[in-house]
């Protein structure tokens, strides 16, 4: 008998909770873990080694205490394109005033401030849109020089030392990954995390230099935050492990009425390719300094699991919040209430790909639809690189998915795969041990009861990843 405790999800849609200063005790993160947290982040914009190195530790600690794979993202910072300082530290831009970016580290007034990224002056051409803190300013640029752009003020306003700028006109010749975030990235790594956030990607290549890097140590999440990304998608999917909808950045440089379009249309490819795809940025944000979200953050959730996303994710919510429990718990009530309407799973279904043209994706489909033919209450996915379990979620099956694996690595990517409760088993060397292997972890975690058939699913031979050949109607004993 199994004296594992039983924590069992009762939703399909996962949840990734970022950690900082309101959740970074042993005591908080296993409120949130309890709560519904399946996936922690670590935002290397802030923070220091010795700060995530601790984290680490504890979410370690915690995945002893209740015997459950735990995913750990690191997301490193990307390029960060700022303006210099002011001598005042502060200046008012007024519309239809010309002001001048140039490479002149003296600090700024009304008239000019420093730009020290000649990658952009270079880049730039007569009309191109440069967007200033979070893109609540506007300028249009209308001189190009080699040392300095000429731009004419659209929507002005206060800036201040260090704001950031966005270039949604132009693919910059800048790489994704910085000094810092490669530092940052072997770190990560050394340490076994199990996704690695991508930003700043422009195009294809900005991922393969990261694919390269990691090695396959860990899934490498892209994340989708640049229009130039959008129009690189399919390649930029075909070498990711994962992907995010990074909604900061991403509605900065488009018009707010393109986002959510943008939204539903990398969670529709990611889902294609059977990728996992998490929604991000400002789910709840309001809950940062109150106990409630607003009822559109609510139904801004809701909306990420009705088109099927795998994992939504919380930021300064429970970063940097007042309240981090009551965020993980109400996106946890919400993901359920809505994974029990009718209409949702209506919708997964109207929004199921067609299978790949491959044995794997074939023995999946005929996975679910067995399923859901017989009514078992669970499809068994044997998996030792987590590509089984991978496709068995690409269908999006009504009965939950139990990936069992005998690599706990695989168990920790799968904590933010649709649908998957990960457990980590031994070796097995033939249908027969798979089946009562499969049966056996099916009852005890109280998924099937004596007398329920499952759906079992594996590779022969064993142990070789994208393998998935095999399908067997399994009776708990």
């Amino acid at each position: 008998m199994s004296l594992r405790p039983k924590l069992r999800r009762r939703r399909r849609t996962k949840i990734i909770a970022t950690l900082g200063p309101s959740s970074s005790t042993p005591e908080v993160l296993a409120r949130l873990f309890q709560a519904g947290a399946d996936v922690f982040r670590l935002n290397f914009s802030h923070g220091s080694h010795d700060d995530h190195a601790a984290r680490i530790a504890m979410i370690r600690d915690l995945e002893k205490k209740f015997q459950r794979p735990i995913g750990i993202l690191a997301d490193v910072q990307g390029p960060k394109l700022r303006v210099g300082r002011f001598g005042g530290g502060r200046i008012s831009l007024q519309a239809g005033a010309s002001f001048r970016f140039d490479l002149n580290p003296t600090p700024g007034d009304v008239t000019r401030v420093e730009l020290p990224h000649p990658e952009i002056i270079a880049a730039a051409t007569i009309g191109t849109n440069l967007l200033l803190d979070d893109g609540k300013l506007r300028l249009r640029v209308t001189r190009v020089r080699d040392d300095h752009l000429l731009t004419e003020v659209v929507v002005g306003g206060p800036l201040s030392d260090r704001k950031g700028v966005n270039v949604p006109d132009m693919v910059l010749p800048i790489p994704a990954l910085t000094v810092k975030d490669r530092d940052d990235l072997a770190f990560a790594l050394d340490h076994g995390v199990d996704f690695i956030g991508l930003s700043f990607v422009q195009r294809p290549e900005d991922v393969a230099e990261a694919r390269e890097i990691v090695a396959g140590r860990a899934w490498l999440m892209t994340k989708i935050e640049k229009p130039q990304a959008l129009d690189n998608l399919d390649a930029i999917l075909a070498l990711s492990d994962a992907v995010m909808v990074a909604r900061g950045d991403l509605g900065v440089e488009l018009p707010p009425e393109e986002v959510p379009l943008a939204q539903k249309r990398i969670v529709r490819a990611a889902r294609a390719r059977g990728l996992p795809v998490v929604v991000a940025t400002q789910m709840l944000e309001s809950m940062i300094s109150a106990p409630a979200p607003t009822r559109a953050e609510a139904s801004d959730v809701a909306t990420a699991v009705f088109d099927g996303a795998d994992a939504v994710m919380l930021s300064g919510e429970t970063a940097a919040g007042q309240y981090p429990y009551e965020a993980v718990n109400i996106m946890d009530r919400i993901i359920a209430r809505v994974e029990l309407d009718d209409g949702w799973r209506a919708m997964i279904e109207a929004s199921r790909s067609a299978p790949e043209a491959s044995a794997a994706d074939a023995i999946a489909a005929a996975a679910r639809q067995v399923a859901h033919t017989i009514s078992a209450p669970a499809i068994c996915a044997f998996t030792a690189s987590g590509s089984t379990a991978l496709r068995a979620a690409r269908e999006r099956p009504e009965a939950p998915i139990l990936g069992l694996t005998p690599s706990i690595v695989t168990a920790r990517r799968l904590a933010v795969v649709w649908g998957v409760h990960a457990v980590t088993v031994g070796e097995v060397g033939s249908m027969t041990e798979t089946v009562n292997t499969a049966t056996r972890i099916a009852k005890a975690d109280g998924f099937a009861t004596s007398g329920q058939e499952i759906i079992v699913i594996a590779g022969v031979p064993f142990g070789q990843p994208g393998t998935t050949n095999a399908l067997r109607v399994a009776r708990v004993k």
